[in-house]
């Protein structure tokens, strides 16, 4: 597979690119987070700013796939988003993507990254069950992934969970926060 890996915003196509794979892929999902391509690109527009950290991958001129990197602390940034076309997912599109945001961050002196990686369509067992302060890190010990939910991939990434927001989305629908030290 011949890709490069690009900056987001060195031009308007790559923007517009962006944008409709963050609309896309949320709405195979049947995630509305982005329910209009003018939301998706405001959203990417929005990973643009500042000193933040936006790539993507880029196979015969179309974009693929894309994550962004932005502060959350001075030394640990969080990661929002990582996606990837269907038709490129189970590729290693999103392990290269990781791979590279990771080394930006290195060099830009980050230690840490941080995610968050919802679960709104009850795709683990944090779903399951009402979270609480008697059995909440219990259950994270011991999550189980029920439906090809994210969390297994960026475990393989080297991410482990630090925490989860109950509820955040709804009744158990948990939000799933994960960490890595950079090296």
């Amino acid at each position: 597979m011949e890709y490069s890996i690009v900056n987001i915003g060195l031009n308007d196509n790559y923007i517009t690119q962006a944008a409709v794979v963050l609309y896309n892929v949320f709405n195979n999902l049947e995630n509305q987070s982005w329910p209009t391509i003018d939301s998706a690109k405001m959203e990417v527009n929005e990973c643009l700013e500042n000193n933040n950290i936006c790539i993507g991958m880029l196979i015969d001129n179309k974009i693929v796939g894309w994550v962004g990197l932005r502060p959350m602390y001075e030394k640990t940034w969080e990661l929002h988003p990582l996606v990837v076309i269907d038709d490129y997912q189970n590729m290693g599109v999103g392990k290269i993507l990781m791979n590279e945001i990771e080394k930006r961050a290195k060099e830009k002196g980050i230690i840490g990254v941080v995610l968050g990686t919802d679960d709104e369509k009850y795709k683990t067992s944090l779903s399951k069950v009402d979270l609480n302060n008697k059995n909440i890190f219990t259950e994270i010990e011991n999550i189980k992934n029920i439906n090809h939910h994210p969390f297994e991939f960026y475990q393989k990434c080297g991410y482990f969970i630090v925490g989860v927001i109950p509820n955040a989305n709804g009744k158990n629908k948990p939000d799933i926060w994960m960490w890595k030290e950079i090296q």
